[in-house]
């Protein structure tokens, strides 16, 4: 890994620029600098944004074929620098590598996807005589590239994350200016190298880093950029979709995922993934689970069951493969969660498994009896915490869950089909996982949630569908 502590570059037109301005990278886990990142200023950027627009003509020539082979190349060089890939992710992000790894492997999954989609992306048939003045015409739409976008990006999922926005880009025929997360930028500029080595023509895809304040907002300002597609907070997505005028902008700003389970179940099978649920990524997902509704004739089992679990979690160093749980992504996040934690407690909550920190990272943490207004449960957390709350029906769980100004998944763990249809269609989320926890994704399914979780779904067929234009096509034989 010794080759990524120096002075990086960005990547535009197919090569490698230098910036002026340099910032340095430190890794969450052991603090020391990793590398030195490009820190690019308005105007740089306002040329990169130029580049990717001269490049549109080229890629609205390419066939589906030819962009379907450009993402099997990807996904090739994705298996075949697996490792890498990883490890890079683990230096950065601090994620355990056996994440890490987990998560090259739904990025391989991700590309191939949108390979397929590239080869999918039609219109529909239009019933023009359908209407009295209808007769004697033929009507059908056409998707078309919707031009250059802007990917904004978070550092949660270096890889994957990036991979639902470039892979469907590319698969629709788009130009790409990629702005990775500024503690990730290195899983960013690996892709790049990948993506060099592919048919893709070059300016099509561009990565630059720097400030949000400079990058991003040049992103979102700029008049060439026809699409805006931001993961993050929703302060920020807020703030884009100001800035963003009329173009397209496409927004999944997180949420505090909850889950109900009833009694009745079993337990042994669903307290492993609570904990995989809870503490992934130290609790650093947008579908973490966050918030837990045990139904009283199960809660005691449950809790004692779930904190034996978590107790067995190895906490340590992010490279090593047997590592469950490591460091967040920085200090100032650490201290942000125990301010939390010391307002739920003053409300009432009780902390019974971790709460604090050890060797620089923030142990997983279990919290009960937490009021709904405490910042632990009614904003999102993105730590390695979750509550267990006790209720005494079904319909107390769901109300606790729609309690939120979140709503991208939630899930209910139960074995009345009645039950699990009510909450299938009372849950105010974009997504219900039935007989699993919410943090339950798979990469080709839609995406998204309501409130202040977002707009837009991602999931390969669904985000190519954002990122083009309908385009109708009348004829009149009359």
């Amino acid at each position: 890994m010794g080759k990524t502590a120096n002075q990086k570059k960005y990547y535009v037109a197919g090569e490698w620029q230098t910036s002026e301005k340099q910032a340095e990278l430190s890794s969450p886990f052991s603090n020391e600098v990793i590398a030195s990142i490009p820190q690019l200023s308005r105007d740089e950027v306002e040329k990169v944004i130029d580049v990717a627009f001269e490049a549109r003509e080229s890629m609205a020539k390419l066939t589906a074929y030819e962009r379907a082979q450009i993402l099997e190349q990807i996904t090739k060089l994705f298996i075949d620098n697996r490792q890498e890939a990883a490890e890079i992710i683990s230096l950065e992000a601090s994620k355990p590598l056996k994440f890490a790894l987990a998560e090259v492997d739904r990025t391989i999954e991700t590309y191939k996807f949108a390979s397929e989609e590239a080869k999918r992306l039609t219109g529909e048939m239009i019933p023009m005589d359908a209407a009295k003045n209808g007769a004697n015409r033929f009507g059908y739409t056409i998707l078309q590239p919707i031009g250059v976008i802007g990917a904004i990006t978070p550092f949660n999922f270096p890889q994957n994350l990036v991979a639902h926005k470039v892979g469907p880009a590319i698969a629709a025929g788009n130009t790409i200016v990629l702005k990775p997360a500024s503690q990730t930028p290195l899983s960013a500029l690996f892709l790049a190298e990948l993506i060099d080595q592919t048919d893709l023509p070059k300016g099509a895809f561009n990565v630059v880093t720097g400030s949000g304040g400079v990058v991003g907002d040049t992103l979102v300002e700029s008049n060439k950029v026809n699409m805006i597609t931001f993961t993050g907070s929703p302060a920020v997505g807020i703030s884009i979709q100001h800035k963003a005028g009329l173009k397209k902008v496409a927004l999944e700003l997180g949420s505090n995922a909850g889950l109900i389970i009833d009694k009745n179940v079993n337990l042994d099978d669903i307290v492993p993934k609570c904990v995989i649920g809870a503490f992934s990524n130290q609790g650093q997902v947008c579908i973490s689970l966050q918030r837990t509704y045990v139904m009283e004739e199960v809660y005691d089992e449950f809790l004692e069951k779930f904190m034996a679990a978590t107790k067995q979690l190895v906490i340590g160093n992010p490279l090593d493969i047997n590592t469950d749980i490591s460091a967040m992504i920085h200090e100032r996040e650490q201290h942000r969660v125990i301010d939390w934690i010391d307002e739920a407690v003053e409300n009432g909550a009780h902390v019974v498994a971790g709460g604090k920190v050890e060797g620089n990272v923030f142990l997983p943490t279990i919290l009960t009896n937490v009021s709904a207004d405490s910042k632990v449960s009614c904003q999102e957390v993105f730590a390695p915490i979750v509550i267990v709350n006790r209720i005494s029906t079904i319909e107390e769980g769901i109300a606790e869950i729609n309690n939120s100004n979140y709503g991208l998944q939630a899930g209910i763990f139960t074995n009345d089909i009645r039950t699990a249809f009510k909450a299938s269609k009372e849950l105010e989320v974009g997504g219900v996982m039935i007989n699993d926890i919410p943090t339950y994704r798979v990469d080709q399914m839609p995406y998204g949630g309501v409130k202040e979780s977002g707009t837009g779904k991602e999931g390969l067929k669904y985000a190519v569908n954002e990122m083009t234009e309908m385009k109708l096509v009348v004829w009149n034989q009359n």
